[in-house]
């Protein structure tokens, strides 16, 4: 008897420590969040706080702008005192002067059973003669949604000339995308995720997990790598954020990894897209190589679920210039990375911005006076309320 209860307790303690290792090596758990690192030559990282030149900075406060929104998901200035907010549920909201109106500007009809709904916006290049937006938005039934990208007339109090410019992005209640850039030809980049199926991500008569590039009436450029096909790079699960570096014409990119039903958790991607790339979704994922395929240049292990992506231009705070951001959601915060300033495609360092604790982060922008705007996305099921939430925070000099 004795014997046999040792023996069932061994069995119980390979099984335990079996689990644990399952557990924080698969699941992610027990492992503590990366708060700030130095990356060497070869993108490994050595978490530490980066020793760097604090002279020329300035000093900010966080403000809050507007406060009870529905899961803001993009914010774009139309003007130095107007903001644009995408808010999930299909509300196009105004801050004008910083108040939020009460009435939104438009109306969609979305889904909205899970991270998909309306998503990400843009301004055409000429907005200010033509008044056009752009706007991500899902629909569809739960089994069979699709992602749309359509352009509209921003009249002011409503909005007109409603066109859908590429419908039938594959889509699901997760890895819905969908973030929008115009890029300096005028071309839209789309983030579109792989829907939950990974397998679509390679399959390049897919339009899923990919970065695709339509001119602005929704035609195939002509130079896109792949004939008649808006593909620019493929090979992602869900890219969430994408940022220009103007001066050196880098296009910047942010990318969930997997969670745990796909692969082992985190494996977050920072990325530097070129055109044509495969990126090796599912082929490879966390710091996996490959040849033929783009590993990451930044991996986040654990999770922190990276978002919105900014690189900052302005000379307001000095120690930020042309430097990156991204919004963390399940970080809950915003990362700064350090691009070093005789290799602008490498990342010499990063930190979390540890005064900024409102929670979950899905977007960043640059305003038009060089302040930087933030919006939290706790309501979206995933995040801890805060009162008053969702709220769109602004960093201005003290």
């Amino acid at each position: 008897m004795k014997k046999h209860l040792l023996w069932k307790l061994g069995i119980g303690f390979v099984i335990l420590i079996a689990g644990g290792i399952f557990a924080y090596t698969y699941l992610g758990l027990f492992q503590s969040e990366p708060q700030a690192g130095v990356v060497n030559d070869n993108n490994e990282v050595t978490p530490t706080v980066p020793n760097e030149d604090k002279t020329a900075a300035v000093a900010y406060s966080i403000e809050v702008i507007a406060q009870d929104l529905y899961v803001p998901w993009s914010l774009v200035f139309t003007s130095a005192d107007r903001l644009i907010v995408s808010e999930r549920n299909g509300n196009l909201r105004i801050i004008d002067k910083g108040v939020l109106q009460k009435e939104p500007l438009a109306t969609f009809a979305v889904s909205q059973g899970g991270e998909e709904g309306l998503m990400g916006l843009a301004l055409d290049p000429d907005y200010t003669d033509n008044k056009k937006m752009y706007a991500c938005l899902a629909s569809g039934s739960r089994n069979a949604l699709v992602d749309k990208v359509i352009s509209f007339i921003d009249n002011g109090n409503a909005i007109s000339d409603e066109k859908i410019l590429i419908d039938g992005i594959p889509a699901a209640t997760n890895h819905a995308g969908c973030r929008l850039l115009f890029m300096p030809d005028k071309t839209l980049l789309i983030t579109t995720g792989d829907s939950t199926k990974r397998e679509i991500a390679q399959d390049l008569k897919s339009l899923g997990g990919k970065i695709l590039r339509i001119n602005r009436d929704g035609n195939i450029p002509a130079d896109n790598p792949f004939p008649n096909s808006p593909v620019w790079s493929y090979g992602h699960r869900n890219p969430q954020g994408l940022a220009w570096d103007g001066e050196h014409e880098i296009l910047w990119e942010t990318e969930h990894g997997p969670s745990v039903f796909d692969g082992p958790a985190g494996g977050d991607e920072i990325n530097i897209i070129e055109k044509a790339k495969n990126y090796g979704w599912p082929l490879i994922h966390h710091k996996q190589k490959k040849e033929g395929l783009i590993s990451p240049l930044l991996e986040f292990t654990p999770a922190v679920a990276p978002s919105g992506m900014l690189f900052y231009t302005s000379k307001l705070f000095p120690q930020f210039t042309n430097q990156l951001f991204f919004a963390a959601l399940k970080g809950e915060g915003l990362f700064k990375l350090s691009i070093d300033p005789k290799d602008p495609k490498r990342i010499t360092a990063f930190t979390k911005m540890t005064d900024i604790a409102v929670g979950r982060i899905r977007d960043v922008v640059q305003a038009p006076d060089g302040s930087i705007y933030f919006a939290t996305s706790n309501r979206d099921g995933r995040g801890k309320l805060r009162a008053n939430d969702d709220k769109i925070y602004r960093l201005s000099p003290k």
